[in-house]
C-alpha cells in the first residue's frame, strides 16, 4: 500500500463526489488526486457506472441545454455542454495536431477565438446573429492536449437591442487563457 493512498470504498465516494462537482476532470487528474494508477479510476469508473469524460460531456450536452438557433450545432467550434439562450453557455474545445504550430506544438490563435466568437453567436436566442465587433485578449499560449473550456455571458444591459454585449472566458483547467467580449448583431424581431 503507497503512501497516502486511502481505502477503497472511500475513494469511490470520493471519486463519485468529484466527477458529480466537476465533471470536466480528467483520469489523468483524478490518479494524481487519488494516488492510484489510471487503470484503477477506469475500474473504480466502470464499478460506479459512470462513463469516461467524453461520454459525460455527450450526456451533459443532451439533457441540460437550449437549442442553438443562430447557428447549425456543428458550426459551434467545441462541444457545447451547457446553452441558456440569451443567458450563458459553455463549450470544450480539445486542442488537437491540426490546430497547432508543427514547431512549437502551439494552438493557432485563430482556433481559440473561433470558439469564443461562435459561442457568443450561438448563445444569442435569434435565427440572425452575427459579430458585430470583438475586443480580445489572449492571455497565455494553449498547447496540443488541452482542453479549453470557453464560458459565454450575455450581459443583462444589452438584451433585446439591436446589437448584444457577450463576455467570454476561456479556461485551461482553472487558468484564464483568452477573454474576450463580442459585439453581437441580431435581427430587428427580437426588439
Amino acid at each position: 500500500m503507497r503512501i497516502g493512498r486511502i481505502p477503497k470504498q472511500k475513494r469511490l465516494l470520493e471519486l463519485a463526489n468529484e466527477i458529480e462537482h466537476n465533471p470536466f476532470i480528467t483520469d489523468e487528474q483524478l490518479t494524481k488526486k487519488f494516488n492510484v494508477s489510471i487503470q484503477t479510476i477506469r475500474l473504480d469508473r466502470m464499478e460506479l457506472g459512470i462513463p469516461e469524460l467524453r461520454e459525460r460531456i455527450k450526456l451533459m450536452a443532451e439533457k441540460s441545454y437550449d437549442k442553438v438557433v443562430s447557428l447549425q450545432i456543428d458550426e459551434v467550434i467545441g462541444e457545447v455542454v451547457d446553452l441558456q439562450l440569451d443567458k450563458s453557455a459553455i463549450s470544450i474545445f480539445e486542442i488537437n495536431e491540426e490546430h497547432v504550430f508543427a514547431k512549437t506544438k502551439i494552438a493557432r490563435g485563430h482556433h481559440i477565438f473561433s470558439q469564443g466568437n461562435s459561442l457568443a453567436i450561438a448563445v444569442i436566442d435569434d435565427e440572425v446573429a452575427l459579430t458585430a465587433s470583438a475586443d480580445i485578449r489572449f492571455v497565455r499560449s494553449v498547447k496540443l492536449g488541452e482542453k479549453c473550456i470557453a464560458k459565454a455571458y450575455v450581459r443583462n444591459d444589452s438584451l433585446n437591442r439591436d446589437k448584444v454585449n457577450v463576455d467570454v472566458f476561456t479556461y485551461v483547467g482553472n487558468e484564464l487563457v483568452f477573454e474576450g467580449n463580442f459585439v453581437i448583431f441580431r435581427s430587428d424581431h427580437k426588439k
